[in-house]
């Protein structure tokens, strides 16, 4: 049985814990605040370039002339899986969800006769899958983001994509990252970025009547000044939503960790009182059986 000693420096460490638990908290809930704003902010533009390019890419004929960006390569043998982690842990299951994700489509495409290579933003995601996948990783980035995520942190990661795909190092590349929902709720997203590939309302919508336009110039021009644009677009939305989960992950496992360190230290307290408590008697009933002796 632990002496006293042990339980009261017991107490202690976890009484130290919990501060930094609740210290982490806070700082979490601060940062997603700032975090989620510039989703709010961030998404709407996003959404509605993929859904103008989706209308234009419409009009115009995949292989007939069409930007690479939109038509591929014709072929999908070889995918890029764009893994988007955090540097830093203490976020519950937010990194090991997408890294569980990166190992299901690895597993699924290479039994499809696939090749696959991964391109990872983030530490966490990159040491993991480096230790069952080596030589699959082509590229990696890191402190994406570590004082404040701006457009040139998206546009680093975007350059990379587009320097491989002209190098026909990859027919097709989709990231993996968490989608920001809410401060509890981070949803597992894969979404392909190469070739573009029009929004799902936009595709649900192609089959009815739409208005005619004329372009200046051509449709084939603006997609092919507009894609490698969309593409550092959906990368920074994908590295916005990543960010604010992270924030709101780290917020509800600290908080949980504080709750768990309170009640630890509730019972370590009833354990202490027990046993000085019987400490006590012990030594009431070894003075009173000396005095009868005598």
């Amino acid at each position: 049985m632990p002496s006293l000693k042990d339980i009261r420096n017991r107490i202690a460490s976890v009484k130290s814990t919990q501060k930094i638990t609740s210290a982490l908290k806070l700082v979490a809930a601060s940062k997603l605040r700032r975090a989620q704003e510039q989703v709010e902010a961030g998404r709407p533009y996003a959404e509605r370039m993929g859904r103008m390019l989706g209308s234009l890419a419409a009009n115009v004929a995949a292989g007939a002339g069409g930007p690479r960006l939109m038509a591929g390569t014709g072929s999908d043998k070889v995918h890029l899986l764009v893994v988007m982690t955090a540097d830093r842990g203490l976020a519950g299951g937010f990194n090991s969800s997408i890294v569980r994700a990166t190992k299901r489509s690895i597993v699924q495409l290479q039994g499809e006769g696939k090749t696959v290579k991964l391109l990872t933003v983030g530490r966490k995601g990159r040491d993991v899958l480096r230790r069952e996948f080596p030589t699959l990783i082509v590229a990696s980035f890191e402190e994406v983001g570590k004082r404040r995520l701006s457009f040139a942190d998206a546009d680093r990661v975007a350059t990379k994509i587009l320097e491989m795909f002209e190098a026909g190092e990859f027919d097709v590349a989709t990231m993996i990252f968490n989608k920001f929902k809410s401060a509890i709720t981070q949803v597992v997203t894969h979404q392909q970025i190469v070739p573009f590939a029009a929004p799902e309302a936009q595709a649900a919508a192609s089959t009815e009547a739409k208005p005619v336009y004329e372009f200046e110039p051509s449709e084939e021009s603006i997609l092919a000044d507009l894609l490698p644009r969309n593409l550092a677009v959906q990368i920074y939305s994908a590295l916005l939503d990543s960010a604010a989960s992270f924030f709101g992950a780290q917020m509800t496992a600290m908080d949980n960790a504080t709750r768990n360190a309170g009640d630890m230290i509730k019972k370590l307290t009833l354990v202490y009182n027990r046993t000085r408590q019987a400490s006590i008697t012990k030594e009431l009933i070894e003075i009173i059986s000396g005095a009868e002796a005598v």
